[in-house]
C-alpha cells in the first residue's frame, strides 16, 4: 500500500518537476498521482522559499531574493506551468471558435498575448513576494532587534510559509477542474499520450487537505491570525470563474488551462494575503 502511493507520488513529481525519480516510474498512474499535485507544489515552495532565505541572507535586499527564488521554482519545474499561461493567453487571445482556440494553444511558438502575459505574470510575483517579505517583516520585526540579520533569523521563517502556501493552494485549484468539467480536446483522449483528466472524491480531499497543509501549518506554529484561510476564498472564486470561462469557450479544460490557472491563483493568493495583512491580520 504506501510502495503504491509512493510511486503514485513520484508519477507527479516526475510530470510536474524537472526532480529526478527512479527510471521504473511510468505514467500509467498519472490520473491516481492527481491527488498529490499540492504536495509537489509544497516541494516547489519550498525550493523556492529556501532559495530566498539564502539569496536575502547573502544580499539583505528582497528584490535579488525574489528574482533568485523565482528562478528557483522555474528551473525545478521547467517552466511547465508558464508554459500553459503563454498558451491560454495566445490561444483565448487570438481564437475566435473553439477550434480555432484549441488550434493556437497547441501551436509550440509563442505568441504576442503569450509573452505579454508571462511579462506581467513573472514581474507581478517578483514585486508581490517583495512587497509581502517587506510587509511582514516591518510588521513581525522584534523592536529590540538592532540588527536586519536579527529580523532574519527570527522572522524570515513565519513570511515564507506563506510562500509555500501560494504553490500549494494554487495548485488545488485546478484539481477541482478534474473532477467537475470535461477535457476538451477528444483527440488526445484517443491517442497513447500522458494525460490527468480526472480525479476520484477521496483524492479531491485528499489534494484539499494536503493544499491547505502550509495554512495549517503557519496558523498553528506560525501563530499567524486565522483570518489567513479567508485567502482561499479569492482563489475559490477565481477558479470558479475560469471553469466558467473555460466552459463558455471550449466545453471544458486542457492541460494548459490547469497551468494557467495555478499561475493566476498564485497571484490572487499573495494579493489576498497583502489585503488581509492590512484590513484582518
Amino acid at each position: 500500500m504506501i510502495k503504491r502511493e509512493i510511486r503514485v507520488f513520484l508519477t507527479a513529481l516526475m510530470f510536474f518537476t524537472r526532480i529526478p525519480v527512479p527510471k521504473n516510474i511510468g505514467v500509467t498512474d498519472l490520473n491516481k498521482s492527481s491527488r498529490y499535485f499540492p504536495l509537489v507544489g509544497i516541494i516547489v515552495g519550498l525550493t523556492g522559499a529556501l532559495t530566498y532565505y539564502g539569496a536575502f541572507f547573502l544580499f539583505k535586499d528582497p528584490w535579488i531574493a525574489s528574482f533568485l527564488s523565482l528562478g528557483a521554482t522555474l528551473l525545478v519545474t521547467g517552466a511547465f506551468h508558464e508554459d500553459g499561461l503563454a498558451d491560454v493567453a495566445d490561444g483565448f487571445g487570438g481564437g475566435w471558435t473553439k477550434e480555432r482556440i484549441l488550434e493556437i494553444m497547441k501551436d509550440s511558438r509563442v505568441g504576442a498575448y503569450g509573452v505579454i502575459a508571462l511579462i506581467v505574470v513573472l514581474g507581478l510575483k517578483v514585486t508581490l513576494v517583495t512587497k509581502l517579505t517587506d510587509t511582514l517583516l516591518t510588521k513581525l520585526s522584534d523592536p529590540l532587534a538592532t540588527k536586519r540579520t536579527d529580523i532574519l533569523i527570527t522572522n524570515l521563517a513565519d513570511t515564507l510559509i506563506l510562500y509555500v502556501a501560494a504553490h500549494s493552494v494554487s495548485r488545488t485549484m485546478p484539481v477541482f477542474f478534474l473532477r467537475f468539467m470535461h477535457y476538451s480536446r477528444e483527440d488526445d483522449l484517443s491517442k497513447i499520450k500522458p494525460l490527468a483528466t480526472q480525479i476520484s472524491w477521496w483524492g479531491l480531499f485528499t489534494a484539499i487537505i494536503t493544499g491547505l497543509l502550509p495554512l495549517f501549518i503557519a496558523v498553528l506554529a506560525f501563530h499567524f491570525n486565522a483570518y489567513l484561510f479567508l485567502s482561499v476564498i479569492p482563489c475559490g472564486l477565481l477558479t470558479l470563474y475560469l471553469g466558467w470561462y473555460f466552459k463558455k469557450w471550449i466545453g471544458g479544460y486542457t492541460g494548459d488551462c490547469l497551468g494557467a490557472t495555478q499561475q493566476l491563483n498564485e497571484l490572487v493568493f499573495y494579493l489576498s494575503v497583502l489585503a488581509l495583512w492590512r484590513f484582518l491580520l
